[in-house]
């Protein structure tokens, strides 16, 4: 994993074009799609890891404001294969950022309202203030979560607000199952090489740059070329070959949990589409 800096288990491409024949024009290309800016905007940074305030598209401004991070990043500890985290007491601190980087606010959590590192690495904080209130205050919105699974291709941006760093790169592939010590994650986003995260970008949203929208969050790296150990996430395919990616680095998708996020941005794991991990 892209360890948690305070934690103990994992202390962590132009071609040239050719002259168009006289007689035959090339038809002219599609405008191209226009990259939304990405910054700091939402991002924060928690006392070992990265994190963002996140909404889905029904979020409202009355609902209490939600904190995305990773499950290795829950203050209590990693969540043990098959555990799932729900509705527990937090008072958790975020430094909120603005678009330079700069920390201009302290969020509190009041729970933590899902973390697992079952299936996936997630875990969401529900916050003493709304979407409306954070937005009134310092001129920040929430970061929306897609509600659609990414593409092999999407150029994407993985920003850090512990270190204050972006890092872009596309989304090279998926790992069917990705292994690392005792979890197993399923369906994990894999980067090309230019996403080299580092402990400290455990946490942070991993942004499509062409709508601005959270499509997974980072959350680990081969970092030794070790198979399949502690910091060292192997691939399984569905035939159980197992491939191993010195330096290439991974997150976890995050369509998955905009179902099971209803009105007042309350986690109900019974809600219709809701397909992560309960307890």
């Amino acid at each position: 994993m892209n360890k948690p800096l305070a934690g103990t288990l994992l202390a962590l491409t132009l071609l040239g074009a050719g002259a168009a024949p006289a007689v035959a024009a090339e038809p002219a290309a599609e405008p191209a799609v226009e990259a939304k800016a990405v910054d700091f905007a939402g991002t924060v940074a928690l006392s070992n890891c990265s994190g963002s305030v996140v909404r889905t598209a029904a979020s409202q401004p009355s609902d209490p404001a939600l904190v995305l991070s990773n499950g290795h990043c829950l203050e209590t500890g990693f969540p043990g294969p098959g555990e799932v985290v729900v509705d527990q007491r937090s008072s958790r601190s975020f430094g909120l950022l603005d678009s330079a980087g700069t920390r201009v606010a302290t969020l509190r959590a009041g729970k933590v309202a899902y973390g697992t590192m079952t299936d996936t690495d997630v875990s969401l904080y529900q916050l003493t203030s709304t979407y409306g209130q954070i937005e009134s205050r310092y001129g920040i919105k929430a970061l929306e979560l897609n509600d659609a699974r990414p593409v092999e291709g999407t150029a994407i941006k993985v920003v850090s607000g512990y270190w204050k760093r972006i890092y872009s790169c596309d989304i090279d592939g998926f790992a069917y199952r990705l292994k690392e010590g005792a979890w197993t994650w399923k369906d994990s986003v894999r980067y090309t090489s230019g996403c080299d995260t580092i402990g400290g970008t455990s946490g942070s949203p991993v942004v499509d740059t062409a709508t601005g929208k959270v499509v997974a969050v980072n959350n680990t790296g081969n970092e030794d070329g070790g198979r399949c150990t502690d910091n060292n996430p192997c691939e399984v395919d569905e035939n159980g070959n197992v491939t191993v990616r010195e330096g290439i680095n991974y997150g976890q998708q995050t369509y998955t949990l905009v179902p099971c996020i209803g009105p007042g941005s309350r986690i109900d794991l019974n809600r219709p589409g809701c397909a992560v991990p309960k307890p």
